[in-house]
């Protein structure tokens, strides 16, 4: 464990701003839909394949190898390398001509964004003790949403900056549209926080054994005794994922078609609740999982996840499609806020669950569910409902409140029933 409390608290912060960093690089992209499309003459669907399946499918295929490394080299190296390469992934999309050449542009940013969070989980659990866990995670999982408002923020003011100079014309690289230098701007000084990143000690392993496991075939004999408390867990918050990705992809464009917003307005309204609500819910979720864990409570993270999925349903259907503006953004705060109540239970939940020599693994398996459900298909299944139940790109607010509605009864009900498997499994394993 990482020897005293500042210590400890200074590897969270440099590891939070890396994510605040991955969040902003992946999620700059929902900004800019109505240029790139008018640009490069892409559907809907195509632009979720962009923003969500092609990202997640690479960011989770190569999560759980790099996550097997991770359990057994230097963590801290590993995730230096990954923010160097995703941030100059980030750049190359500015360059991008075609929807080819931003698809493996978006491929290489999932690539080196895959290095993160694995090892992060792993570095944390080693420095903390298991009662303050939760909000360790917590606090480094918030980075995750205050990314994603920030690259709302900023990015309406880079978008706003940059659109006055019209196209620019660069050494080298030759005429720039205003989208493509957004992502040139956001994408290069990750190579800073990479050089920072080594600053950091890494810390002893927890187990004796850990640093010599790490891999999925050592992971499967627990797994496979305990199927249900894992099935409830990775199924059931990788739903909840698919709430909140359909809610960051598809929301700057329903603001743009609804109600006539520009790409800088739509990112600052939504990038302040972002940053307001989302962290809100995330740390008042990782400190009820904390309290009630204090109090007894082995189940506390997935019933943390079953308030999320229920405050998800009861706004999540309304929000989207109410007419007015003012309404529209006074429901998505509450429904903001519950669309992150859990996102620092859940990896916590692993990091006590799993055997200490696999929860880099772990974490993997868990991102690996997240994303491939959360930001693969939630992002996709509101494109495919607006392209082709509705048929009208103006319906993507319907498209929202549907992909919404049932991804959450769908968590609720699965990590309900998962709450006494989870308990169960903890015992066994103690």
């Amino acid at each position: 464990m990482t020897s005293g409390a500042p210590a400890r608290w200074y590897l969270v912060a440099v590891l939070t701003v890396a994510y605040v960093l991955s969040f902003i690089d992946r999620s700059i992209l929902t900004l800019l839909v109505g240029p790139i499309k008018a640009d490069l003459g892409v559907t809907d669907t195509q632009v979720s394949l962009l923003h969500g399946l092609a990202f997640a499918v690479f960011y989770t295929l190569l999560g759980i190898p790099i996550a097997t490394l991770a359990d057994r080299r230097n963590r801290r190296n590993i995730i230096a390398i990954g923010v160097a390469f995703w941030s100059l992934a980030t750049a190359i999309c500015g360059l991008a001509r075609n929807f080819w050449e931003l698809l493996a542009a978006r491929i290489g940013v999932g690539v080196g964004e895959a290095a993160l969070s694995p090892a992060a989980y792993s570095m944390i659990a080693d420095s903390f003790p298991p009662e303050r866990l939760n909000r360790a995670l917590s606090v480094y999982t918030l980075g995750a949403f205050a990314g994603m408002g920030l690259a709302l923020i900023i990015g309406a003011a880079v978008i706003a900056e940059v659109a006055q100079a019209g196209v620019t014309e660069l050494p080298l690289v030759g005429a720039l549209r205003p989208w493509q230098l957004v992502f040139l701007v956001v994408g290069l000084p990750g190579l800073v926080v990479a050089l920072w990143l080594l600053t950091l000690t890494e810390p002893l392993r927890r187990s004796p054994a850990a640093g010599s496991g790490g891999s999925i075939a050592a992971l499967w004999p627990h797994i496979r005794r305990h199927w249900q408390a894992y099935a409830a867990h990775l199924i059931g918050f990788a739903l909840l994922g698919m709430v909140l990705n359909s809610l960051l992809a598809w929301t700057p464009a329903h603001l743009a078609r609804s109600f006539g917003l520009g790409p800088a307005e739509a990112g600052l309204r939504l990038g302040s609740l972002i940053v307001v609500f989302c962290t809100a819910g995330i740390l008042t979720g990782g400190w009820l999982a904390d309290r009630w864990q204090a109090a007894g409570r082995s189940d506390a993270p997935l019933r943390v996840g079953v308030i999320s999925a229920a405050g998800c349903l009861a706004f999540g259907v309304f929000a989207p499609v109410v007419d007015t503006l003012d309404v529209m953004l006074a429901l998505y705060a509450p429904l903001l806020f519950f669309s992150t109540f859990a996102y620092g239970a859940a990896p916590a939940a692993l990091q006590v669950l799993a055997p200490a020599a696999n929860r880099a693994v772990a974490s993997a398996l868990y991102l690996f569910f997240l994303n491939i459900i959360g930001m693969g298909i939630g992002p996709l299944a509101t494109a495919l409902a607006t392209d082709y139940i509705f048929g009208n790109e103006l319906a993507v607010g319907r498209s929202l409140a549907l992909v919404t509605g049932a991804a959450a009864l769908a968590a609720a009900l699965l990590l309900g029933w998962g709450r006494r498997h989870f308990s169960a499994a903890l015992a066994a394993s103690r």
